[in-house]
């Protein structure tokens, strides 16, 4: 309660509340008499106003330090800190543009669904370096139904012949192969001949330069944790 219009609203509320006279209610409130009865003799600012508002409206791009400087040059004796607050009070104030977010240049494939586990797996390689330097990849299963892992393997290469064979014995476990396999074009996925010969799966491609985006990119753990 700092403002003059405050401390006024509270010593009328002590005069209803409590029927107080004038003199004992600002007593009461500690507000001065010379403060309740005061009447300010500065210029009104409507004026000012409409002019702001002119200005503002000509020039949409200027901010109220522009503003300040326009009003400056037509002869107003007004600082800065005035004009801004009528320029808040008015609300005048420019809005800021929001960044463009950026948009992918094609367009996204539409999701897949299922409707039980085995349906559709998901298989990509994560990368690591060992205390040693020694570079390694990690061959990464998933099922896109149950978001299960099914097999982690690591080793420094694979080649196609591996992955056929993971993919194998992943389904002797399982007693059930996929009937559609998500991957994209790594060399050891472009070898059709060795994975689908050897396990009768379909491959799902994804388009060149896109990420097997749909399950292993949402799953993948920290490889530092």
């Amino acid at each position: 309660m700092v403002s003059p219009a405050s401390r006024r609203e509270l010593v009328d509320w002590a005069k209803d509340g409590f029927q107080l006279t004038e003199r004992r209610a600002c007593r009461a409130v500690s507000v001065g008499r010379s403060m309740l009865r005061y009447a300010s003799v500065k210029a009104p600012d409507a004026p000012l106003r409409a002019r702001l508002h002119e200005l503002a409206r000509d020039r949409l791009t200027f901010g109220y330090p522009r503003l300040h400087v326009l009003l400056r040059r037509e002869g107003w004796t007004v600082n800065r800190k005035r004009v801004y607050r009528l320029y808040r009070e008015e609300g005048l104030s420019l809005t800021r543009k929001r960044p463009r977010r950026r948009k992918a240049a094609m367009l996204r494939s539409v999701r897949p669904t299922t409707e039980a586990a085995n349906q559709r797996w998901a298989m990509d390689f994560m990368h690591d370096v060992l205390a040693s330097g020694q570079k390694i990849r990690i061959f990464t299963l998933v099922d896109i139904h149950t978001r299960e892992c099914l097999t982690l393997r690591a080793q420094r290469g694979f080649r196609g012949e591996d992955v056929a064979s993971i993919l194998s014995e992943v389904g002797e476990a399982r007693a059930a192969l996929p009937d559609v396999i998500q991957v994209d074009n790594g060399t050891e996925f472009t070898s059709t001949h060795s994975i689908i010969g050897r396990t009768g799966i379909a491959c799902n491609w994804t388009s060149v330069g896109q990420r097997n985006q749909w399950t292993i990119a949402s799953w993948k753990p920290s490889m530092a944790a």
